[in-house]
């Protein structure tokens, strides 16, 4: 049984903890899911494995035992919206660890808009902000089920209920963009907007009039020219 005082541990160091790919895809998850260090993500990885051993089993011992198991199994994997009510256990199987950390409570905090960042939700937490159906839950690394999901809010004590605090930006842009929107001055009338129209057609004709004018200026010039040379030919002539 063990001893009451000490409880048994709830995950396993992995064997080699020094791999290089490891460690970068730990400090990837840590940045996503906003975890405190790396045991959370040992717990985790033990959780996936306990699941997966479970379906593997049931899958390799065919008996009417274990489809009532299975059936246990598929009923408690999408309470937690992580498989449809539908699925084989070969879906079970395909389960990653990123689907697990996406149904922690922290993590939903964070995509309902109620925090700014994701560390930012596990402080609400943890500090006694956020209830789920009129309960306060201060566990971050709790896994929410998919009936739980639409209750999760501030507890109505909290200052954070408040849609116009601080610490609720998108809430507070919401309403301060309607206020723009009321503030903004109207638009210009159409009558406006046709007299703009009219003169940019105009100033468009006088544009292409000017060239044509210059041209017909250039060419009353070379005419003179050209009656201007014979009649000097003329007076050499004569002299």
């Amino acid at each position: 049984m063990g001893d009451p005082k000490k409880p048994k541990k709830k995950y396993r160091r992995p064997l080699m903890v020094w791999n290089e790919e490891r460690i970068a895809r730990d400090k990837d998850l840590i940045k996503e899911f906003g975890l405190v260090n790396k045991k959370e993500i040992w717990k985790a990885e033990s959780k996936l494995a306990s699941i997966h051993d479970q379906a593997k089993n049931l899958l390799a011992n065919p008996s009417p035992q274990s489809n009532i198991e299975a059936a246990q199994l598929k009923n408690k994997l999408s309470s937690l919206n992580l498989i449809q009510k539908e699925a084989n256990l070969d879906d079970i199987l395909s389960l990653t660890l990123k689907d697990l950390l996406n149904r922690r409570l922290q993590t939903i905090v964070f995509k309902r808009g109620m925090s700014k960042t994701i560390k930012q939700a596990r402080q609400f937490i943890t500090h006694n902000h956020v209830s789920i159906k009129e309960q306060v839950i201060n566990t971050p690394s709790y896994m929410v089920k998919l009936s739980e999901e639409s209750f999760v809010t501030f507890i109505p004590s909290s200052p954070l209920a408040n849609e116009m605090h601080a610490e609720r930006p998108q809430e507070r842009q919401k309403v301060e963009a309607e206020i723009l929107e009321e503030v903004k001055p109207k638009e210009a009338k159409p009558k406006q907007k046709k007299e703009t129209k009219a003169k940019e057609v105009k100033e468009k004709e006088i544009k292409k009039v000017q060239p044509e004018q210059v041209k017909e200026q250039d060419l009353s010039k070379e005419e003179k020219l050209e009656e201007a040379v014979p009649e000097e030919r003329k007076t050499h002539k004569e002299k």
